[in-house]
């Protein structure tokens, strides 16, 4: 049957301009409002539409008893009977409901507890339909502002673009066209909350996934994004395709791609670049457009490194206000030091020592005590001395004043002297040191055996190839 309830609310469902399957529950709702109305519960009231939805009807359920005790949820044998031949005691009939029934006073009760309840309902309705979208992009109309705060008209509903969300290079003027990111959707004691953001690193994702069909589609992945809103982005991107350029993809036939995003962003710079597993190349890539000589990594447990450009490259490495080199930072997860070459060479940095490099930036001096930790050491020897029971540098000095490595097997003299030599240019401290500076700086010396022309230290009673006896003489300065 088509009610009245049902006729009564659908001006008000237009009004509303709510979704079909709203308006249905909403029907509902006001129906079994109506019934409890008039007889107190509706438990036992059963509301069907028809499949256009358009026509209604309301059953009461009851049980067929012998004897009548409770008229709404019960009927008696006999009545059920006229109703239903075949049934019986103990079953359940629907006993379907005219519109007088329910009385005008109930159904207006009911208009009145729906409206009441529409406002929730439809909040819950409209949580759940943009829940789901929460990171998409939508694309609303400015409507108003205050306080810095910009309401976006979304149609079914009001979103806000708080200040720290916007991008400082955007002005908004009232009807304007915003395409902003969902970043929360939230339930609120006035109503629902839509959160939009166009600062957000979502929200870049979200663009190239719509102007960057590879993107769209997974053949090239977004590593991922940094970015300081309405100056500078970094992305860092990889293929899955080795056929697919990752980076020429983005930029696009004569760069029309991103020339899209930088116009949707309102002209903030934007740097495509490729992926690495490799620090070193990946820091060179994260400097762009500063061209990298070279890249030294400091300290892989810091994750501390220093970049090599020439002269007229590093502004451009550091960036304005040193944004450049921040965002790289942030994008490798590395400490970058961007020096000159000329500023690397004065530091006197050597390629196999990341030691040395290391104390060059105020790293807390180690002191090298073992062969094995001396850079440039040959292996071999290294090993030939381990095999001995030589493994500290103090151990091979002794035993080189003692005379001791001839009978050490694997090791020539030349290769002797090339480790005596490598210990003295890494000017490895003795034990004891003198408090003098001259006399400190002679016993880091090496001279000449007089005899044979082999190499020797001031701490050599004799020599260690021919065994003449050493005696070195020296003046102090009073």
């Amino acid at each position: 049957m088509a009610t009245n309830v049902s006729e009564a609310i659908e001006q008000f469902v237009q009004e509303r301009n709510i979704s079909d399957d709203l308006a249905l529950q909403i029907v509902e709702h006001t129906l079994l409002a109506a019934y409890k109305k008039k007889f107190g519960s509706c438990d036992n009231a059963v509301v069907r539409f028809d499949e256009d939805g358009r026509n209604v009807t309301v059953f009461a359920k009851k049980q067929v008893v012998d004897g009548v005790y409770d008229p709404v949820t019960e009927i008696e044998l006999e009545e059920a009977r006229t109703l239903n031949p075949e049934a019986d005691e103990g079953d359940e009939i629907l006993i379907e409901l005219e519109p007088k029934d329910f009385g005008r006073h109930s159904v207006q009760s009911a208009k009145q507890t729906v409206h009441q309840n529409s406002r929730e309902i439809r909040k819950d309705s409209l949580f759940s339909e943009y829940k789901d979208k929460e990171g998409d992009i939508i694309i609303g109309y400015y409507q108003r502002e205050r306080n810095g705060t910009i309401y976006v008209d979304l149609g079914k509903i009001e979103g806000v673009l708080p200040k720290k969300f916007q991008s400082p290079r955007e002005i908004y003027h009232v009807n304007d066209r915003i395409k902003a990111l969902i970043h929360k959707v939230e339930k609120t004691q006035t109503g629902l909350s839509v959160v939009l953001s166009r600062t957000h690193t979502d929200f870049v994702r979200a663009i190239f996934e719509m102007e960057v069909p590879e993107v769209y589609d997974k053949t090239i992945e977004i590593h991922k994004i940094v970015r300081e809103p309405g100056y500078r982005t970094k992305l860092a991107v990889y293929s899955t395709n080795k056929d697919v350029d990752p980076v020429g993809s983005c930029v696009g036939p004569k760069g029309a791609r991103i020339q899209a995003i930088i116009r949707e962003l309102e002209g903030e710079k934007i740097d495509i670049l490729k992926f690495d597993t490799d620090p070193a190349a990946f820091i060179k890539n994260a400097l762009s457009p500063a061209e990298v000589k070279d890249v030294y990594i400091l300290d892989e447990a810091t994750h501390r490194a220093l970049a090599i450009v020439n002269e007229n490259q590093l502004s451009l490495a550091i960036g304005k206000q040193g944004l450049n080199v921040r965002l790289a930072n942030r994008l490798v997860d590395w400490n970058i030091d961007v020096k000159t070459v000329s500023q690397f060479e004065e530091m006197d940095v050597s390629a196999e020592s990341r030691r040395a490099v290391s104390r060059l930036f105020g790293d807390d001096e180690e002191e090298i005590t073992k062969l094995s930790e001396l850079p440039g050491a040959d292996e071999a020897v290294v090993a030939a001395l381990a095999k001995a029971g030589i493994e500290l540098i103090e151990d091979f000095i002794a035993a080189d004043g003692e005379g001791k490595l001839s009978s050490v097997e694997g090791i020539s003299v030349q290769q002797k002297e090339a480790l005596i030599a490598l210990i003295a240019e890494c000017e490895v401290p003795d034990e004891e040191e003198s408090s003098e500076a001259e006399t400190e700086e002679t016993h880091d010396e090496v001279y000449e055996c007089p005899e044979c022309g082999a190499a020797i230290t001031i701490e050599m009673t004799k020599c260690p190839n021919c065994g003449v006896e050493l005696s070195f003489e020296y003046e102090e300065e009073e």
